[in-house]
């Protein structure tokens, strides 16, 4: 069966009607405030009861009356389930989910100072268009060891990250590129705004001895910023076009930063670069739990491409994609990778990928608007069209390139570490820039802390 909006409701209906169900039997038992955790609890388990995709393995939950984050957190299959989540504002969860956060508009990495010390500092990754830090001068690079006039360390650079949500200041420091140093260029200070950040980061056609190569940073998976929205996806569509017009034959896809999203973003994507997909190929395949797959609506679930006008069809040379990732390359990117294989050659540049072949629906509780709690439980396990999942541990590079492993340059940029080893395997010829080695140990990153982070969502509403 095609996984689409009618499985999307049957599921919907199913869980209503079991809850209603369960609701309406002959039982004593006193109603229960709305307001009390009890009855955020019972919702939890009501939903886990019929969705949790390790159903069989659920834990028996601590007492009703406990704090919802623990009482979801007592009911799940650890350490196999790495993914579930919850949270206490299901509305902030879904603006999350597409890309608007209340944040200052850049991410970094942060790396142990030395071993000699238990100093942190950060590297600036990117900063986002039309943000606040896109306003003043920060830069892809700087560095940072300060937040509100406080040393990070091992110690406290957690709690430090935390500060970052509210207006905060940041000491920063450049690389002078003559005396190769890093330079202290003072204070900045940072608001943050409700921010709808946009996936397609950056696009460009090189021609590098003679090779005509597309390459697109695409950062999550989100159809547009708000729940009917396509602009996203349309934009995606739209580079597409233009690298079709502009004849590429060769295509690279940055994922290096691209934690997931939405299953529908990943479709539209793969349907743009599969060679000459249609409406019945099949991209990826789906399985539910124990209870849910006994209904024939969630039984040999599949999910096939879609007709895209843009498609590139047959123009890329060896039927090659490169994708640049890294250890956060994770969920809808894998599922890119993995549903792409049966089709062409996919050829990795960079980290192991995250490992996770498992996805999600958000839940709220629609009959209770005392509840303000979210639910994103793992759902389902993704196969594509040869009945392959075997990717908990990651995908392994074919090329391996770490970011980690040289000072940044803009993204973008020919000789940028990753975009570079790309152009080289398309060439055959290697760069002959010298570049400084870094030997330093990646210890977290902000996108780490994104409720996006990890995920797979497999659908974008209920409506």
């Amino acid at each position: 069966m095609k996984q689409t909006k009618h499985s999307q409701i049957a599921l919907l209906f199913l869980l209503s009607f079991a809850i209603f169900s369960c609701d309406k039997k002959d039982d004593p038992t006193p109603t229960v405030d709305p307001t009390s955790e009890s009855a955020v609890n019972n919702w939890i388990k009501d939903v886990m009861d019929q969705v949790y995709y390790w159903l069989d393995d659920m834990n028996t939950p601590i007492a009703v009356d406990s704090d919802p984050e623990d009482y979801f957190e007592s009911l799940l299959n650890r350490p196999t389930d790495r993914f579930s989540y919850i949270t206490p504002d299901y509305q902030e969860l879904i603006n999350s989910l597409n890309g608007i956060t209340l944040e200052a508009g850049y991410e970094f990495t942060l790396y142990r100072e030395s071993s000699t010390n238990e100093n942190v500092l950060a590297e600036v990754t990117y900063i986002k268009k039309n943000s606040p830090a896109s306003a003043v001068d920060l830069k892809r690079g700087d560095r940072i060891r300060k937040i509100n006039d406080t040393q990070m360390t091992l110690d406290n650079y957690a709690e430090l990250l935390d500060e970052i949500s509210t207006t905060h200041t940041i000491d920063h420091y450049r690389l002078n590129e003559e005396t190769l140093v890093f330079e202290n260029l003072g204070t900045l200070s940072l608001t943050p705004v409700q921010l709808a950040e946009d996936p397609n980061y950056l696009d460009s056609i090189y021609t590098v001895n003679g090779q005509k190569v597309g390459y697109l940073i695409y950062n999550f998976f989100a159809p547009g910023p708000g729940s009917s929205s396509t602009q996203y996806d349309d934009e995606t569509d739209a580079i597409f076009a233009k690298f079709k017009s502009g004849a590429i034959n060769h295509l690279v896809l940055d994922f290096r930063y691209n934690g997931g999203g939405y299953v529908s973003s990943a479709v539209n994507l793969a349907s743009l670069i599969a060679p000459a997909v249609t409406t019945s190929d099949i991209f990826y395949k789906t399985k539910y739990n124990s209870f849910l797959s006994q209904y024939s609506d969630f039984q040999n679930v599949q999910t096939e491409f879609e007709s895209k006008t843009e498609n590139l069809g047959n123009i890329l040379e060896g039927n090659r994609v490169y994708i640049l990732t890294s250890s956060r390359t994770a969920s809808a990117s894998e599922l890119i990778i993995n549903g792409l294989k049966p089709y062409m050659d996919v050829y990795i540049i960079g980290d192991v990928t995250y490992g996770k072949n498992v996805g999600s629906i958000p839940f709220e509780d629609e009959e209770n608007s005392d509840n303000p709690y979210g639910i994103l439980p793992i759902v389902t396990q993704s196969f594509n069209s040869l009945d392959q999942s075997d990717y908990t541990n990651g995908f392994t590079p074919d090329v391996e390139a770490l970011e980690s492993s040289e000072l940044l340059l803009p993204l973008g940029n020919v000789n940028e570490i990753l975009l570079r080893t790309a152009l080289e395997q398309i060439t055959g010829e290697s760069s002959s820039g010298r570049y400084q080695k870094l030997d330093r140990e990646d210890i977290g990153s902000t996108l780490d802390r994104k409720v996006r982070a990890g995920t797979m969502i497999e659908q974008k509403t209920f409506n």
